[in-house]
């Protein structure tokens, strides 16, 4: 009859712990599989942050090509491609509030970068900071104008 005291667990699925420092014959007795002398044989040497290496200069500073860095000058632009401004009327001045109205950007006060990508099939007048060669190409053969300048984004 099967009762709860006598199911014993699978084979091999309970592993006694590894008990240190218990005498020679145990396997993990003299230095307790610390080694020899030093910092990291001595207690609380969990302590030491990741990358440390022991007051030498670590890795990470030692190659300083592998860090990269961050540009503080760099100008996050949001961009806008030519097809999506087909969602205006034929001859509308298209700006930086009607732009955000539209939901084609999400900031007011980053500046506007057109893009090449699709066809734009009316003329519009198109105020943003930059354009891409692409872009102003397309704009222009539709009969618009690419007005480039700082006058579009508020936070400047």
């Amino acid at each position: 009859m099967l009762r709860q005291n006598s199911i014993a667990p699978a084979p091999g699925s309970r592993k006694d712990r590894k008990r240190v420092g218990r005498g020679t014959g145990s396997g993990h007795g003299t230095y307790s599989g610390r080694g020899c002398k030093g910092q990291k044989a001595r207690a609380g040497n969990n302590k030491m942050r990741p990358g440390f290496e022991g007051g030498q200069l670590p890795l990470i500073k030692r190659l300083p090509r592998k860090r990269g860095f961050t540009n503080i000058f760099r100008v996050e632009y949001s961009t806008v491609s030519v097809g999506a401004l087909n969602a205006f009327e034929s001859g509308t001045e298209v700006t930086l509030e009607l732009m955000l109205a539209a939901g084609l950007i999400k900031s007011p006060t980053s500046p506007i970068k057109i893009l090449g990508d699709g066809d734009i099939d009316r003329p519009l007048t198109i105020k943003a900071q930059k354009f891409s060669a692409s872009a102003k190409a397309k704009i222009e053969a539709a009969g618009g104008k690419a007005e480039e300048g700082e006058h579009a984004a508020k936070g400047e």
